[in-house]
């Protein structure tokens, strides 16, 4: 094959979109090199920017054809290294759109692994480009890793505020490490090793995370059969530590043998045993069990092995742990959760999920975004209307500084509730604390929300309550009798 060479211009172009392909599609950087590559339209959106770079590369690709130097052996050193990328780039994105439908497919079709109608047309495209079979398979079963990915974390994780950029960004990173090249030339069957422990307080959505982790892993694809060699929904599952009693609690996790104890009348696979060689396991609620099973399950990150209850054999666990806790994270730290060698064994990697207060803090527009979403799924329709109206509800009964104690699952509860009877009242704390005129004024200041006029009657009110005179407010105050007055009596909260 003669030999080809990329020109000065060609090697900074693909080398961008090089940097493009390793880049974390929720990042910052991946944006500004996909408005480089189209071509610096910076008015247009995210999605205009990823299809006129998208397209920018087809029509380099299409030069390189016409010119025979479409074939990644025509290639050497750097060069190579480059040209490989920039057409796996091309090829999923060609197949992107298909990509989606069978992923679709796949959730209505559940454990049954479906076929997939376009695997012999991308496989082609591949060999065209010189990748060998075994490159082909591993390369299309990537692909497919890469979307669902995509996919789950973008599509299940509602929200574009700064913590849940941050939020997905760390995600994307479980799945394939900071560096996708890293990834895939030495972790991409070995991601076993790597736990999770995701934290955050109730109904934050750390089952939500979970799952898009668990959903994203990579699974071979069946050459004979075409389709892959398991279904993304079997690859996850879930056991809720917090359930079940002391004494079941080692049966739920390692299973048990027949007359292991009283009840135990049949052979009993617990959840390592049942997990799928290429799934993932989240144990929720890990930060309450007790220290004799945190030593158990020490075993299964260490030795990836365990033994059934009522027998000393032992089976081999070959999928991944995810634990998650609403354990305050400084009480993790300074020990008062887990065991020191438990909790280093399992933070691989630690992920934060916010709650729903600093998300709406910090960007407002999150709480109508969440609402939208939520609607949707109850419904199955959108509606600007149902928005509307819940949000009014929620204005008028809970205020604008509401906290949101339960999270993104008290916020499901509040629509279903407005849906049935038109109200929601929120989870009050006792009548004191929520009538605290201080904290609403604390909350209006840290949320820099509140009036001067509100902040100043506010304040003459508070003072009005704790010393009883219209003459102290005064004196406290520096303003005089009559416009103490009038703010105490004008008073209104927000």
């Amino acid at each position: 094959m003669k030999k080809a060479k990329l020109s000065s211009e060609e090697h900074h172009f693909f080398r961008t979109v090089y940097n493009a392909a390793f880049a974390n599609p929720f990042s910052d950087l991946r944006e500004k090199l996909d408005i480089k590559i189209a071509g610096h339209f910076p008015s247009a959106s995210r999605r205009e920017s990823k299809d006129l770079c998208i397209n920018e590369v087809d029509h380099r690709i299409k030069t390189l054809e016409s010119q025979g130097r479409a074939d990644i052996n025509a290639f050497q050193g750097q060069d190579k290294e480059i040209i490989t990328i920039v057409f796996l780039f091309d090829i999923f994105h060609k197949f992107r759109d298909e990509f989606d439908q069978l992923i679709k497919d796949q959730i209505k079709a559940q454990d049954i692994p479906v076929k997939v109608p376009f695997a012999p047309k991308a496989m082609e495209m591949l060999h065209k480009k010189g990748f060998d079979d075994k490159s082909v398979f591993h390369y299309f079963a990537l692909s497919y890793q890469l979307r669902r990915a995509f996919y789950f974390i973008s599509n299940s994780l509602v929200g574009s505020s700064p913590c849940m950029k941050t939020l997905k960004k760390h995600l994307w990173y479980n799945v394939f490490t900071y560096n996708i090249d890293l990834y895939n030339k030495f972790l991409w069957n070995k991601m076993e090793d790597f736990s999770t422990l995701l934290l955050g307080e109730t109904g934050t959505g750390k089952g939500t995370a979970a799952k898009a982790i668990g959903r994203s892993g990579y699974i071979p694809f069946d050459e004979k059969k075409q389709c892959f060699a398991q279904s993304f929904t079997r690859a996850f599952s879930s056991l809720n530590l917090s359930q079940y009693p002391e004494t079941l609690l080692e049966s739920e996790l390692f299973g048990h043998t027949k007359g292991a104890f009283t009840g135990a009348m049949e052979d009993y696979q617990g959840v390592f045993d049942r997990c799928s060689p290429h799934g993932s396991i989240l144990l929720d609620e890990i930060g309450e069990i007790p220290n004799h099973v945190q030593i158990k399950l020490l075993r299964v990150l260490q030795e990836r092995t365990f033994s059934p209850v009522g027998t000393h054999e032992t089976s081999r666990f070959n999928g991944r742990v995810i634990a998650a806790t609403n354990r305050p994270k400084k009480d993790i730290l300074d020990g008062k959760v887990f065991r020191d060698d438990f909790y280093y064994r399992l933070c691989s990697d630690i992920i934060e999920v916010p709650p729903l207060s600093i998300r709406i803090r910090e960007k407002p527009s999150e709480l109508d975004d969440l609402l939208d979403f939520t609607i949707q799924k109850m419904t199955g329709t959108r509606s600007e209307k149902l928005i509307l109206k819940v949000k009014r509800i929620i204005d008028r009964r809970l205020g604008k500084n509401y906290q949101w104690p339960g999270n993104v699952r008290e916020l499901e509860q509040c629509v279903r509730s407005v849906l049935l009877r038109r109200d929601y009242r929120g989870k009050q704390k006792d009548d004191k604390e929520a009538g605290s005129l201080t904290q609403e004024l604390i909350q209006g200041i840290s949320n820099l929300n509140i009036s001067v006029p509100l902040l100043v009657s506010g304040y003459c009110r508070l003072l009005y309550e704790k010393f009883g005179t219209y003459e102290k407010v005064a004196k406290l105050t520096g303003l005089d009798r009559r416009t103490i007055k009038k703010h105490i009596i004008n008073f209104k909260r927000d």
